[in-house]
């Protein structure tokens, strides 16, 4: 019997410092609920590496019990474009700066906001915490949306 291959997920906004790592560590919370099989990793399109998540954006996810105090960013590179099944990104800009660098990518690019109803997730970077919340609750509605439709593979 061979073994169950996860998901493997990508998610991609501008920096790499909030609404990325808040769908990541989202996407690893509510698949663990669900028994999914998935791996889940985040970049930016124009990430500088090694940045701790915004303070707000670790604010956010303390409050649902998540946890990014050892998140570090990343630039998307072809590494991870060749690591992923699916590249769900925030903003159409994203999505076309990833095929502008890796063409190869095209297929696996997907928008995160229409499995949670909305076209584009915006960036609450330097806003006021309730700003991070409402990205964030845009966020897990899109992500369990997303989670919900991807054919299981259990634990």
């Amino acid at each position: 019997m061979s073994a169950v291959v996860p998901h493997r997920l990508l998610f991609v906004c501008t920096a790499n410092i909030c609404r990325s790592p808040m769908a990541e560590e989202l996407a690893r919370i509510y698949a663990e609920e669900r028994g999914w099989l998935v791996e889940v990793k985040s970049a930016g399109t124009h990430a500088r590496e090694g940045d701790e998540a915004a303070p707000n954006s670790k604010k956010a996810m303390a409050e649902l019990g998540g946890d990014l105090s050892a998140h570090r960013s990343q630039a998307v590179s072809s590494e991870l474009v060749a690591w992923a099944d699916r590249i769900l990104v925030m903003e159409i800009r994203h999505a076309q700066s990833i095929r502008d660098e890796f063409p190869e990518a095209d297929q696996k690019i997907q928008m995160l906001g229409p499995f949670g109803g909305i076209m584009e997730i915006g960036d609450p970077y330097g806003s006021w915490i309730f700003k991070y919340r409402a990205s964030r609750n845009e966020i897990q509605r899109c992500v369990e949306g997303l989670i919900d439709r991807l054919p299981p593979r259990l634990r």
